[in-house]
């Protein structure tokens, strides 16, 4: 928990820069997609995902980290603060050759100066054996 409150304020000081000062304790509110569905697809295909995310609170969103749940997804997250009434993405790769079973449901954990300060989104589908 120290770890990612820590890896937070870094992420939180690194972000500052020029007119867009961004205040540590600064909590914001944030509308994500909570679910992707990617379908039907066959097993060994890379599921690219994306959730937008729109700060709808009056300080800038920062997200400190977007974690997927297995080694199977990643995610990357924006490098910049998200300004009030700003948006963004969230991009995520989910690997289906390294899933198992028909049906899949990856999350991938989104860290932000929200309250609450962890949020899930999920990727689903349908994997084709070949």
């Amino acid at each position: 928990m120290k770890k990612l409150l820590f890896l937070f304020i870094i992420s939180v000081i690194s972000a500052c820069g020029g007119s867009n000062e961004v205040e540590i304790g600064n909590k914001t509110t944030m509308i994500v997609e909570s679910v992707y569905d990617a379908g039907t697809v066959m097993k060994g295909e890379v599921i690219d995902a994306e959730f937008k995310v729109k700060n709808t609170g009056n300080y800038p969103l920062v997200i400190a980290e977007v974690q997927g749940s297995c080694s199977c997804t990643v995610a990357e997250k924006p490098t910049e603060p998200i300004q009030p009434g700003g948006e963004g993405v969230i991009k995520a790769k989910v690997n289906t050759d390294k899933t198992s079973g028909s049906m899949i449901a990856k999350s991938v954990r989104i860290v932000a100066n929200t309250e609450p300060s962890i949020t899930e989104v999920i990727i689903r589908a349908k994997v084709k054996r070949k």
